[in-house]
């Protein structure tokens, strides 16, 4: 049984990938959510992956979820994050691509996911969008170097704005990379987060081959 279902997008052109973008996707909803994101990203000599939580949503047949919301134990979670991680650090392998030309992004629980586990590899990036801290990050977990960025909508109903003020506070008061974009607007994601997710995983990712080239000279 595999770690995890995803969809994949190979790059446009004929070459090989340059980087890798995967993104998760929020509470109730499924990879397809995300997936439809990939041309708006522009990114395309980039290999994407969009990862299918394990669990059942109970509302809705198509719906999946990386952790039960509705219990303050968060059931599946260990699970979620356990297969995740396993799942990351076996795309390498598939595609060629290290970690340090990885950027791993998720909206709403999808982002407290990408927040939980990407801050413990060595990504080059890790992005959450109208998300927040289900645990918070160790020191140790921190020392992986990745960029970070974090945006949020100020009127977000779901997930209240107070949520990304505390995860930018805990990351900016243990020195992280942290890049922080509030705008207006709710639990949703917008054209300017989605060029500002371009951006941020663009600059990520070269300056990881910048030091990488630098290191060799």
């Amino acid at each position: 049984m595999a770690l995890l279902e995803a969809i994949a997008i190979s790059p446009e052109t004929n070459r090989a990938p340059v980087a890798l973008l995967v993104a998760l996707h929020g509470w109730g909803a499924n990879a397809n959510d995300v997936a439809a994101l990939a041309p708006l990203l522009n990114l395309s000599d980039w290999q994407m992956a969009f990862p299918h939580a394990p669990m059942a949503y109970p509302y809705a047949d198509e719906g999946r979820m990386w952790y039960d919301l509705e219990s303050s134990a968060h059931p599946g979670l260990a699970d979620s994050r356990d297969r995740l991680t396993q799942w990351l650090q076996s795309l390498p392998d598939r595609w060629g691509i290290p970690l340090d030309r990885t950027v791993l992004c998720g909206f709403s629980q999808g982002g407290a996911m990408a927040l939980d586990v990407g801050l413990q590899l060595p990504l080059a990036g890790v992005a959450s969008l109208s998300g927040y801290f289900h645990s918070l990050p160790t020191n140790q977990s921190l020392k992986s170097g990745s960029a970070v960025l974090v945006t949020h909508g100020r009127q977000d109903l779901v997930v209240p704005i107070q949520a990304a003020w505390h995860v930018r506070d805990e990351l900016r008061s243990r020195q992280a990379n942290l890049t922080y974009l509030e705008l207006d607007g709710g639990h949703e994601i917008q054209l300017s987060q989605i060029a500002a997710l371009r951006e941020f995983a663009l600059s990520a990712v070269t300056t990881v081959r910048e030091a990488d080239l630098a290191s060799r000279s």
